[in-house]
Parts: structure tokens; C-alpha cells; sequence
């Protein structure tokens, strides 16, 4: 039974997640610019690593049953017809549109040019760097950054590697100073140079960095791992700018509906819901949002049943991997209080593998 056109505008781990519990219940079509589904878990290491460079890309071929895959960029949803344009003109009506567009990651963690093969380029690209510099530089103590900088040292245990952090603590944003300690700990030990307060800019002569107390590092090599920014300008080069918040995310309410619309929604890093974005949150918003979704489509008038509030995990699960066989996990327990675990926990639940075999799953193929 189908009831209904549900337009996707995103194929990150939110909008993915979303088509493929709604595929049985409407007439779905995943929009996206690339043309396989990016496993940026996996990317950080396909930067570092050779034999990983086409790990993060998974076709979408088998990932839905009965609707597809449009390999495309919306430029504009026109909600007077309700139709999702296409920069290639084409329009595709919808019942319900979701914004899944997702957020911009600094490189390598980033699907770079308009296919795989311009993207697994990219990917070459840093592992020659890498391989070639003398110093490297890693900006941005988050998860990220500490991932980045681990899997960089386990690579060239030969070059020297510096970890900058604007921060008082590694992993501070986590709120757990435990984690944070247990990954400094891992970094120097492995001969990594943290440096905790040190806000960093570029200096004057190329291939060097400043920090906010002039301390000048030379580095023949730089990564910035230091945020992320909502893929949302196109909304507003089209015209909803005032469905955006002053950081460009798109405003939901508790039913991540946008724009005060009942039938456009926005899940996962796009949207302004306050927690973590993280791939598990993104994926509970997808279920919730397909739940809501399927309420609006097969009910009207008195009938219509109330759509669900969705709820901010403010604490949830983390594993920041050291390489493929160590890392930190950082699970919420009752009372507020976090339990740090360490390698073993780490490596069969992330750290081996990147959950590239459940991705694979999720697309429809075999694990391997």
C-alpha cells in the first residue's frame, strides 16, 4: 500500500535510514548528488590508509525496494506546487518532503567532486601527503580530531605529529574529562604532541600555524578538524531563509516538521534539535520522523493521529577510535554519571571495522 510521494533531499545516514522505513509504506525517491552512499565513518581512515580508500562508498542500488534513487541537486522546494526542483529542471512532486542534506565536514572526512572515483582521488591524494611530510598538524581535539591524529601516528610512526586543541581538555565536549585523559594518555604515549588552549591560525610564512599566545609551529602538513557546517545555503539562495536559525540549521519543531510546515520535514546534522550530532541521533530522528511521516499520510480530519515528539538525547553512547585495535568508549549510565571503556569495547563495537559491515547490511549488501 502506498499513500502518498515522500521526496528524501539527502542520502547521509538520516535520510538513508528514513527511505528505507518508508519504502513499503509510499512512493519514496532518495535525491542525492552522489551517485553511492558516503560511509563517512570510514573516511577519516580511507585517508590515511590505501587499503581503505573505497571502503566509505556503497551503492544505492539495492537499498530500496519499490521506490529510487534520483542522482541529482535540489536547488528549491516549491511549496505552492509541491515539488522538489532539481538543478537539472526536473520537478518531483511530493506529498511530504524531508531536508536530509546533512553538514559539511572539513577534509578527509568529506566526499570531494561529484563521483567516487573524484572522491577515492581525493582520498589518494592525502595518503601520498601523508606519507611524504615531515610534520603533520591536526587542529580540533573533538572526536574527530583525535581519531584523525591516532590513525595518522599508527601510519608514520616516523613523522612528527601535533594535535591542537583550543580547548582546556581533549573530548571536552563529551563532558567526560575521564575520556578526554585516556585519550591525551594514548597520544603521548605514542609519541603525539598535544596542545591543550592553543587556538590556531595560519602564520605569515607558508607552512606555518599560530596559536593565540604567538607560539609559531611549522608543520608541512595541516588538517582542520574543528566543526561542521549545515548543508542548508540552498534553502536559502531559494528563498526559506526564515526556516533557518542564526547557524544556518533548520528550525524543526518537536515533531521535526520545518518551516511551520505540516508536511516538510528536517532530520539529522541539518536540522537545529540540540544534542550531539551523532550517527545514532540521526537515525532515531529518521525513525521518529518515518513514524510521524506514515501518521500524516494514512489519516485526515478528525481521524488524523497526533505526530510524536521527538526527545534530545543529550547523553549517548560515543567510541572515538585509536586505529583499528584501541580506543575510548563512553556510555551514560543512571544517574548522570558516564563509564569510560576502554580498547577491547572499543574495537569490536567501532574501531576494526568503522561499522562498515552494518552500513553494508543497510544497503543492502553482504558485510564483507
Amino acid at each position: 500500500m502506498h499513500d502518498g510521494d515522500v521526496v528524501v533531499i539527502g542520502g547521509g545516514y538520516a535520510g538513508v535510514r528514513l527511505a528505507k522505513r518508508l519504502d513499503g509504506a509510499a512512493r519514496v525517491t532518495l535525491v542525492d548528488r552522489k551517485e553511492v552512499f558516503f560511509h563517512r565513518i570510514a573516511a577519516l581512515r580511507a585517508g590515511v590508509h590505501r587499503a581503505w580508500t573505497l571502503t566509505p562508498f556503497i551503492p544505492y542500488d539495492r537499498l530500496l525496494r519499490n521506490g529510487r534513487v534520483a542522482v541529482g541537486k535540489a536547488v528549491r522546494i516549491d511549496t505552492i506546487e509541491r515539488q522538489v526542483v532539481l538543478a537539472t529542471g526536473e520537478r518531483l512532486p511530493y506529498d511530504v518532503v524531508v531536508i536530509a542534506t546533512g553538514a559539511d565536514y572539513p577534509e578527509p572526512a568529506r566526499f570531494v567532486g561529484g563521483t567516487s572515483e573524484e572522491a577515492a582521488k581525493s582520498f589518494a591524494g592525502h595518503q601520498r601527503n601523508i606519507a611524504g611530510a615531515h610534520h603533520v598538524l591536526v587542529v580540533g581535539g573533538g572526536p574527530s580530531g583525535v581519531e584523525l591524529s591516532a590513525e595518522i601516528r599508527l601510519a608514520r610512526p616516523d613523522a612528527r605529529v601535533t594535535l591542537a586543541h583550543s580547548g582546556p581538555a581533549l573530548l571536552d565536549a563529551t563532558g567526560s574529562a575521564r575520556a578526554g585523559r585516556k585519550a591525551r594518555a594514548w597520544l603521548e604515549a605514542h609519541d603525539v604532541e598535544v596542545r591543550l588552549d592553543s587556538f590556531m591560525s595560519p602564520g605569515n610564512d607558508f607552512g606555518t600555524f599560530r596559536d593565540s599566545r604567538g607560539t609559531v609551529i611549522d608543520a608541512d602538513l595541516s588538517f582542520w578538524a574543528t566543526g561542521t557546517t549545515p548543508n542548508t545555503l540552498w534553502l536559502r539562495l531559494a528563498g526559506h531563509g526564515d526556516w533557518l536559525n542564526a547557524t544556518g540549521h533548520v528550525k524543526v519543531d518537536r515533531a521535526l516538521r520545518a518551516g511551520g510546515q505540516q508536511d516538510v520535514f528536517a532530520v539529522g546534522d541539518v536540522n537545529d534539535v540540540s544534542e550531539l550530532k551523532l550517527t545514532p541521533v540521526a537515525t532515531a530522528q529518521a525513525d521518529l520522523a518515518a513514524w510521524n511521516i506514515r501518521a500524516y499520510l494514512q489519516s485526515s480530519g478528525k481521524h488524523r493521529k497526533e505526530p510524536r515528539s521527538y526527545r534530545p538525547a543529550h547523553r549517548t553512547p560515543l567510541i572515538v577510535p585509536f586505529g583499528p585495535a584501541d580506543g575510548v568508549t563512553m556510555v551514560p549510565v543512571p544517574g548522570g554519571e558516564t563509564a569510560v571503556l576502554g580498547g577491547r569495547t572499543s574495537t569490536l563495537a567501532k574501531a576494526k571495522t568503522l561499522m562498515t559491515p552494518y552500513m553494508r547490511r543497510q544497503l543492502g549488501y553482504t558485510a564483507a
